[in-house]
């Protein structure tokens, strides 16, 4: 499910409306902008449009204010200049902690806690990858090391990260249109193609972390009465059967890359390139599974459907930079359904869990909607057979 950020714009929806509508009508051109927009309020998890506009009313002007101590810290840390404003909360915490805004007379600047930061690799690994990158003509924001040389400091009793400002859109959605997905087909062989090496897979991606069944979960879930307990029940076999995707075949050499190169990981530059975001869960995957990974988050609607032709064009905008694309059977989702089990075995875990009230609603929204659309073999097999042409087990 979309997150709200802390202060949200309605123009920034209706740019995003209008962007699902270019992916949609990809799908179905005959799709009306209305259409697009209760599509993107229900990616939101909002019955309507105009549910999501109320909501939106009624968060305005809520983002949480730093205390001005903290802002000049931060500032002084990092040699951003003096500061001019408030720094703000950009969106509530996420699996990494929580961003801000900080604007110094030198510009804005993207801050970030990283209380909650699980690495795959170290900063200064991802921050190299970054740089390559950049320098292979990636468009992204650029990672600030602090005056004494340090990407993360400890600042307030907290970890954090710093990136210049880049001015640019509201996060992309699936399905994106083609040209946004040639372009994310671009930048994957660019990333591969720096060859960058890295020492193992990501675990997220190369295993499951939990060892509890999908049936067990779901028995817990029961046993709580969750209120999407039926959904996890019924969801239970074609978690089993995307579980069993790719398990008897051999895994890849891996290579450095992004490893969530998904919608929420990009923007779009006030020129309509693309602009790359996201880059701390930077770790090894194969380059096949990191390009099928890519396919299903863009080129699939919550819910099944499939861009053909924004799966087409991610496979040309790939061929157009690297000169071929990997070989891809249904074996090279492997890491795609890993990490999704991972996701949500963890939603699933931090639902149940929640201690907060708040919190706990918030969970259960998300994971009611995660359950509702899911992946199954079916659509990847569907997936497969519009990029490639054919289906190849």
């Amino acid at each position: 499910m979309k997150v709200l950020p802390d202060n949200p714009s309605l123009d920034h929806l209706r740019q995003q409306a209008k962007n699902l509508l270019a992916g949609l009508r990809d799908i179905d051109p005959a799709t009306t902008l209305t259409s697009a927009q209760a599509r993107l309020a229900e990616q939101y998890g909002f019955p309507s449009w105009t549910a999501l506009k109320t909501e939106v009313d009624r968060m305005r002007g809520r983002a949480g204010i730093a205390e001005v101590s903290l802002a000049r810290a931060i500032a002084d840390c990092y040699g951003l200049g003096d500061v001019v404003g408030e720094m703000r909360t950009v969106a509530r915490a996420d699996d990494m902690g929580r961003r801000w805004s900080l604007v110094t007379d030198r510009g804005r600047w993207a801050v970030r806690t990283m209380d909650t930061w699980w690495p795959i690799v170290d900063a200064e690994t991802d921050v190299a990858l970054q740089q390559a990158a950049a320098a292979a003509g990636v468009l992204l924001p650029a990672p600030v090391r602090s005056r004494a040389g340090r990407i993360v400091e400890t600042i307030g009793g907290q970890p954090w990260r710093v990136y210049e400002g880049l001015h640019s859109g509201p996060p992309l959605l699936a399905p994106a249109r083609s040209s946004v997905t040639r372009a994310v087909g671009g930048v994957l062989a660019t990333i591969h193609g720096l060859g960058l090496p890295v020492d193992r897979v990501s675990p997220w991606h190369g295993s499951r972390l939990a060892t509890e069944s999908w049936s067990d979960l779901a028995a817990d879930a029961a046993a709580r009465h969750a209120g999407w307990a039926a959904a996890l029940s019924a969801a239970v076999a074609n978690l089993t059967d995307l579980d069993g995707i790719g398990s008897d075949t051999g895994t890849p050499e891996p290579v450095l890359c992004h490893n969530t190169l998904g919608p929420a990981s990009t923007r779009l530059a006030t020129n309509g390139r693309l602009v790359v975001v996201g880059w701390e869960h930077a770790g090894g995957q194969p380059p096949r599974w990191e390009l099928a990974n890519a396919l299903l988050d863009w080129a699939v609607v919550p819910g099944g459907a499939v861009n053909a032709a924004g799966a087409r064009a991610l496979l040309d905008g790939y061929r157009a930079t690297a000169g071929t694309v990997p070989p891809l059977d249904l074996s090279a989702f492997r890491g795609a359904v890993t990490s999704l089990a991972n996701y949500v075995f963890g939603q699933v875990r931090d639902a149940l869990d929640a201690a907060d009230e708040q919190e706990r609603r918030y969970a259960d929204r998300s994971v009611a909607h995660l359950l509702s659309h899911l992946p199954t073999r079916v659509v990847l097999e569907q997936l497969l057979d519009a990029a490639v042409g054919a289906v190849r087990r």
